[in-house]
């Protein structure tokens, strides 16, 4: 039965193990009052975006820098905040959900900063989200430790890293909370929890509240998390601008908008972050109906290096650095391998993408193994020398159009069945391992998320729509992926083995790849479909 806070407020996920210490009638009443304050505008948003992206896809509207804010864009004045304590240093950040082990792992890793992340690498189950913040509680503690099958026991050592949580997207809901019997955001959800038992604790122990914002397509999404930022303070007593957020530039959208979104959130702003994988499933779904100027080649071969996202990268890092924010590269997710070819292969890779991002800018990367922390560390080591950043470099050489963040035909390369049956392959497996409640999952040596899932199901609807021909003129059609799909199902199935969740799997990925209309997320319905009893 849902336990009721008062006579609007309902938590109605099953009871767990100390849930009761983050779930308290006051945190959840501070949670209820964000909500008040901001649902209304969350709706609006949402509504906005939809109709944008409607006019995008029909052609109504041409992708541009926007002409009402270029005052902002073309003023040298403004600044963001200066960097808070922890986060002066971020040449290394490591990515991962908030389980127990990775939460120990990850702060023990080396990496300066740590991206505890609620929203793609965690599976929203009732059970990962509030145990999540039970060990993000017990971590900024110091009261949290780990042990093995085999007995030994990990604990957090004296330089962790310094936390910075990732919350849900403005697009999803928390359906175990409700207000008035409607499901609370999931953003503020996951914000309002780990703010309001963490932050004093936080700046007791010299750091503070600091966090990733996710899936932002519009300054006005940044704008209303600023307010969500100012109410929280008042309502904490907390000094304003103690906040500090990054922003993930991972929509094709908020690339025209980067200037903007810093501005909206200059009090509180750290950063930048180059989102590779959700940029390029966010230009697929604006873009998939478009024709064959926007249809993208297999995902191996859309590089960092292509022009398209070269410009992306390249205009990330100077409107950060002309305004004093952050700019943090993309993610490594190789997975060391116990073959020593793989490995050398892979590293050589990581070690050649971490060179580049540091040459051209970057202040710090993601990578999503410890393993990888060191590469990474060698290459930012090698450019900042005894520097914490690369502020100072402007990179005024830069020039960036519309044009170039939209051309896509850049990219070349071609669409192989390989590259189908792969896109089919590790979509069910992440979407099976999703459905089991892991949203980091290790698939072919690489750790993937909820972002893998999304641009394999949005390419193949994209060649299925735009009727993409293979090497041999072999068109991909519906039909033709249908039979790939079982056949790859059954390949998946005998390696997985029982349990699995693969027969819902493949209906998810049915109705998000080869549907009449693309779904924005297949995440949101798969959770409202399979999660919510969990």
């Amino acid at each position: 039965m849902p336990t009721r806070f008062t006579s609007r407020i309902d938590v109605a996920g099953p009871a767990g193990e100390r849930f009761d210490e983050i779930l308290t009638p006051a945190a959840v009443d501070f949670i209820a009052r964000l909500d008040n304050a901001f649902a209304g505008r969350r709706r609006e948003l949402l509504d906005a975006r939809r109709k944008r992206r409607e006019r995008l896809a029909s052609g109504e509207e041409r992708l541009g820098f926007l002409a009402e804010t270029r005052a902002i864009r073309t003023d040298p004045s403004w600044q963001v905040a200066p960097p808070a304590p922890g986060l002066e240093d971020r040449r290394v950040e490591i990515t991962g959900p908030t389980d127990r082990k990775m939460t120990v792992n990850a702060l023990n890793s080396g990496a300066r900063v740590w991206l505890a992340d609620f929203e793609d690498a965690t599976s929203p189950t009732w059970a990962n989200i509030i145990g999540g913040q039970l060990n993000l509680y017990d971590a900024i503690r110091r009261n949290i430790d780990f042990t093995t099958e085999a007995g030994k026991r990990y604990s957090v050592g004296e330089s962790p890293a310094t936390i910075v949580a990732r919350p849900r997207g403005w697009h999803l809901v928390e359906k175990h909370i409700r207000i008035d019997g409607r499901p609370v955001s999931a953003s503020l959800v996951d914000f309002g929890l780990y703010f309001f038992h963490n932050a004093r604790q936080l700046l007791a122990r010299g750091s503070g509240p600091y966090f990733y914002l996710p899936k932002l397509e519009s300054h006005l999404e940044a704008r209303l998390w600023n307010d969500v930022f100012r109410l929280a303070q008042r309502e904490l007593g907390i000094p304003q601008g103690t906040i500090r957020a990054t922003v993930l530039i991972e929509t094709i959208t908020a690339a025209f908008e980067m200037d903007e979104i810093l501005y909206e959130l200059r009090e509180h702003a750290a950063g930048l972050n180059a989102g590779r994988w959700d940029y390029i499933f966010s230009l697929i779904k604006n873009f998939a109906g478009h024709g064959a100027d926007f249809v993208l080649p297999d995902r191996a071969q859309v590089t960092m290096t292509v022009p398209f996202m070269r410009a992306y990268t390249e205009l990330l890092v100077r409107t950060c650095h002309q305004r004093g924010a952050y700019a943090i590269g993309g993610m490594a997710a190789f997975i060391p391998s116990k073959d020593p070819a793989v490995n050398a292969t892979a590293m050589e890779k990581v070690r050649q993408d971490k060179e580049r991002e540091a040459a051209d800018g970057f202040d710090g990367s993601w990578v999503a193994h410890p393993g990888l922390v060191p590469v990474c560390e060698a290459a930012f080591d090698e450019v900042l020398g005894g520097w914490p950043n690369q502020l100072g470099r402007l990179r005024e050489d830069v020039r960036v159009t519309a044009e170039d963040l939209l051309n896509v035909a850049s990219a070349g390369g071609e669409v192989t069945e390989k590259g189908v049956r792969a896109n089919i392959n590790v979509g069910l497996r992440y979407i099976d391992s999703w459905l089991r409640g892991t949203g980091a999952a290790a698939i072919f040596n690489l750790m993937e998320d909820a972002a893998t899932a999304e641009i394999a199901r949005c390419q193949v609807w994209q060649w299925v729509r735009n009727g993409t021909k293979l090497g041999d003129g072999t068109a991909i059609t519906a039909e033709l992926v249908h039979r790939w799909l079982d056949e790859e199902l059954a390949e998946v199935r005998a390696d997985l083995g029982e349990p699995n969740r693969l027969g819902d799997a493949r209906e998810i990925f049915v109705e998000t790849a080869l549907g009449e209309k693309l779904p924005s997320f297949l995440t949101t319905g798969a959770y409202a479909r399979y999660l919510t009893d969990l």
